[in-house]
């Protein structure tokens, strides 16, 4: 079937490269436009597409590891970005690593050369009003566009600074040091306690000031508001402040001693699922080994599996479970679709991965094809489902990780777990791409 219109890509970074190439590859014509050489983000200095701006490391390649996992998927679905990281590779152990340079130039050359693409070096101030369109803007939306973005959603929906607090894997508890309530036992008891006693909190307080903290670019600093706060900057204001704070103990009776902890961490249940769950008021600029080391000082929380570190950064991206629906489209306007690290995901792989999703489904679109969906038991389907599906609270981006998949139908000895749950994402998203192709 011939599609009826054009497709348009509305920035060339990792997303917009994928969305375009599978766009063009699922038999579309698209147009990309990229804002640079005439116009940079702060962060940007290359006038190649999709420029990686803080590593050259794409993680793990391990099917032990979501993000290796991930990787996997993506291979399998023909993914550009993920072909010319393997063709550029550079020695890294575990870990995808490329030449930074390298990459983007080949990555311009196989958008440019495409035959079923067209790339307009041109700034897009306003969102086309007709055809169909992926926004991928990426964390770094220019002024301008940001402002369109904020008028098509509604300013209360589009964010422009992340304060993420850390994210743990829930099996990864140890309960026998919690405890499940809610203050002054009011409505069930939604919330896992990690309690602290005077001597635990004093020495957790101890280390938050000796911390070593991530620096931030120029472009990043900020000064953030009350209720977002970093826990190391709230520990410096003085020694209580933390307790009269996120770790307010009042209303919390701890059923093994039968009174108040001295101060308290609470773990609210971060996906339907309830497989994961974040550390309520605990955005940080911790380094993340440094999260890892101090935060595992908290009762409960001595073994825990952090699938996301904290981190207060620059970042724009909107509030997608609201705003979207599980192809990626805004509800409002079914034309328009979001992709890449604007649509909630955190990460290059991921902002690929959400960007070669919205290329297939918008290509579907445009010839008049049904939807298809890709299973929640691959990391592509779970990212998919996080930030398109109901959320808990205060929606926040999210990277690959296991907590976010369809969990086993049966019980297995963890050692085996992530081996069999890649196994079956592999063996899904092969069947997946087949029912695509069909």
């Amino acid at each position: 079937m011939v599609p009826r219109e054009k497709i348009v890509v509305i920035g060339g970074g990792l997303a917009g490269c994928e969305a375009a190439w599978q766009a063009a590859e699922h038999g579309c014509e698209a147009v990309l436009f990229e804002m640079k050489p005439g116009v940079f983000s702060p962060a940007h200095h290359n006038p190649d597409l999709a420029e990686l701006v803080c590593s050259n490391s794409l993680k793990s390649i391990s099917l032990e590891n979501a993000a290796g996992l991930l990787k996997e998927e993506i291979r399998v679905l023909g993914s550009l970005l993920i072909a010319k990281a393997d063709e550029h590779k550079l020695p890294a152990g575990g870990a995808l690593a490329v030449d930074r340079e390298v990459f983007s130039s080949e990555i311009t050359k196989a958008v440019a050369n495409n035959p079923n693409i067209t790339v307009i070096r041109e700034e897009i101030r306003e969102i086309p009003e007709k055809g169909i369109v992926i926004i991928a803007t990426g964390p770094l939306t220019s002024p301008s566009f940001s402002s369109c973005i904020s008028r098509l959603v509604g300013e209360n929906f589009l964010y422009f600074h992340d304060a993420i607090s850390p994210v743990v894997e829930t099996e990864s508890i140890n309960f026998e040091r919690t405890f499940r309530a809610s203050r002054y036992n009011k409505g069930s008891a939604d919330y896992i306690n990690c309690p602290l006693s005077k001597s635990e909190y004093y020495a957790f307080i101890e280390q938050l000031l000796v911390s070593e903290k991530a620096p931030l670019k120029d472009f990043e600093k900020l000064i953030p508001y009350e209720g977002c706060m970093p826990v190391e900057v709230m520990a410096e204001r003085g020694i209580e402040t933390l307790a009269y704070g996120p770790m307010k103990p009042v209303g919390l009776l701890n059923p093994l001693t039968g009174r108040e902890p001295y101060a308290v961490v609470q773990l609210r249940q971060e996906n339907r699922d309830g497989t994961l769950h974040n550390m309520v008021g605990f955005q940080t600029r911790l380094k993340w080994p440094e999260q890892k080391r101090i935060f595992s000082m908290i009762p409960g929380l001595e073994n825990a599996r952090f699938v996301r570190f904290g981190s207060m950064h620059r970042n724009t991206y909107i509030n997608s479970p609201l705003l979207l629906t599980e192809n990626l489209q805004f509800k409002k306007q079914p034309r328009i679709f979001f992709a890449g690290q604007i649509a909630g995901v955190e990460g290059y792989m991921e902002s690929a991965a959400m960007g070669l999703i919205a290329g297939i489904q918008t290509s579907r679109l445009a010839m008049g094809l049904p939807f298809v969906h890709p299973p929640q038991t691959t990391v592509i389907g779970g990212l998919l489902s996080y930030i398109t599906g109901p959320c808990v609270q205060d929606f926040q981006p999210m990277n690959a990780n296991f907590g976010i998949i369809s969990p086993l139908e049966r019980k297995v000895p963890k050692k085996k777990r992530r081996t069999l749950l890649s196994e079956r994402a592999l063996n899904d998203i092969r069947q997946w791409k087949t029912d695509i192709i069909s």
